[in-house]
């Protein structure tokens, strides 16, 4: 089981996908740690499904503590029910295994288009409703560049797709240690989305963060301390 000199931790990206955005979270855990960060493509759209195949393909050998940011909750879950023996515990950062705008889906959904993504998104946007008002500019910017680097196509699809999913029967198909980081300030994701999960899973953790939608960004130290914490108890 992990413990802290030898838990190997599998990373799952939030919308952007490109993983680049958990080096902070990263510096943060101990050093004997062995981390990997999964990689979502970005110049072709994948749904869940295709993530799961994706992600399954290049797993470390070795028990796992998956670590998925917001958009990846959905296939956090999936990949846990499929490897009951291997995945030691779950740890979502702003998760949801439903739709998490109520609802307001369905004019997201209509709002949710490539043109939507291809303007260069000004920082205090970034700030409002990711970053909150205090985030570094360098944060911000690092945001911008990762966003920018994945195609409007791409991003917009997987909005819909965030949009349409529901994982609750993935979720009861789980039985290793869940935790759930909330960002007490998130606009984003509400604390509904939480409830949802823990009327499924009635034993999920929860560890709420001063911080916004991104906690692990945000809050790196904290989110850093909660799953050291979380992987020693498994």
């Amino acid at each position: 089981m992990p413990s802290e000199s030898t838990s190997s931790v599998l990373f799952l990206p939030g919308m952007d996908g490109t993983g680049g955005l958990f080096a902070g979270l990263v510096a943060e855990l101990p050093s004997k740690w062995k981390v990997t960060v999964a990689r979502y493509p970005t110049d072709e759209f994948l749904n869940y499904e295709q993530l799961l195949t994706l992600v399954q393909s290049t797993l470390p050998h070795g028990h796992l503590l998956l670590v998925a940011e917001s958009f990846s909750t959905p296939l956090a879950l999936r990949l846990a029910a499929s490897l009951p023996e291997r995945v030691t515990g779950i740890v979502l950062a702003a998760g949801f295994v439903a739709n998490p705008l109520g609802k307001l889906a369905q004019v997201a959904k209509v709002l949710a288009r490539p043109a939507a993504f291809r303007a260069t998104l000004p920082l205090w946007l970034l700030r409002k409703f990711l970053l909150g008002k205090n985030a570094p500019r360098e944060l911000a910017v690092r945001l911008r560049e990762e966003i920018r680097s994945v195609s409007p196509d791409v991003l917009a699809a997987r909005a819909r797709a965030v949009l349409s999913c529901d994982e609750r029967a993935a979720l009861a198909q789980t039985r290793m240690p869940l935790l759930y980081l909330q960002g007490r300030n998130d606009r984003v994701v509400g604390s509904n989305c939480f409830e949802t999960i823990r009327k499924i899973r009635t034993d999920t953790q929860l560890n709420v963060i001063v911080a916004p939608h991104l906690v692990l960004q945000c809050a790196p130290r904290e989110s850093a301390e909660a799953i050291v914490k979380f992987a020693n108890s498994l």
